[in-house]
């Protein structure tokens, strides 16, 4: 298991771009590593990510072109990094979620937060557009209107709102909040881990394909993943009633 924890916690862990090549840097780390079956992130402090530093944008003049060189070069860096890892990252999300860091949650394939957590697709509140997937990942977690709804007014939300929209899995008191991400890591860590990176990886293909050819891409995976020796050591497991025990490793 491998943790991502953003730490600026004087400023809720809004990001600069060394911070953003070093977190993109991490996750295809973490992808490469055989020894990582699941990645948590989570911020320091009473943050989780408030976005980019702004001071950086205000210290920094510069033309159209080498503000969007600074994102497809730099901030970019972190969603295709993320688009590229197979292995389940869980957010931890320990406080302020703020237009881009609501971006990086969005991310992630599962989310928890805080009861303290907040959340806003704030971009709007300061004359920009959403600038790291937020028009193209809110949409299909609540919906299109729920999802212009929030990005139009930059509104914020509690957690217990964001879990009620399905943007959380789960909300959990500050103090139990990295327990409850870790037991669960360790649940899907503990799992075959080449079923949970093919089930990753057809889940999201899923959504771009039609249903035929999803069926096609799963009887592929499926012939993989049945001749590995962890599938045959799970499915051993289950056969001898060696509940919720996997051996394989």
């Amino acid at each position: 298991m491998a943790t991502i924890r953003l730490n600026r916690p004087e400023k809720r862990n809004a990001f600069t771009l060394p911070m953003v090549d070093a977190w993109a840097d991490r996750l295809i780390e973490a992808q490469k590593d055989p020894q990582v079956h699941v990645i948590v992130v989570t911020g320091a402090g009473r943050g989780f990510c408030s976005g980019i530093d702004l001071s950086w944008v205000e210290d920094h003049d510069q033309s159209p072109l080498e503000f969007k060189q600074a994102l497809t070069e730099h901030i970019h860096r972190v969603p295709l990094a993320l688009e590229s890892v197979d292995k389940p990252v869980i957010a931890a999300i320990n406080g302020d979620a703020m237009g881009a860091g609501l971006d990086m949650a969005l991310m992630c394939d599962l989310r928890l937060a805080s009861t303290e957590a907040r959340m806003a697709m704030s971009y709007v509140k300061v004359g920009l557009v959403p600038g790291d997937g937020g028009c193209w990942l809110l949409p299909r977690l609540v919906g299109l209107p729920r999802a212009l709804e929030l990005l139009w007014t930059g509104d914020m939300i509690t957690a217990q709102r964001a879990e009620q929209l399905g943007i959380l899995n789960a909300v959990h008191e500050p103090e139990k909040l990295l327990d409850a991400t870790y037991e669960l890591a360790g649940r899907l860590a503990a799992a075959p881990p080449v079923a949970v990176r093919m089930i990753k990886r057809a889940t999201y293909q899923s959504q771009r394909m039609d249903f035929r050819t999803s069926l096609d891409l799963i009887s592929s995976h499926m012939g993989v993943v049945r001749s590995t020796d962890d599938s045959v050591e799970a499915y051993r497991a289950f056969a001898e009633k060696r509940t919720g025990e996997f051996a394989g490793r």
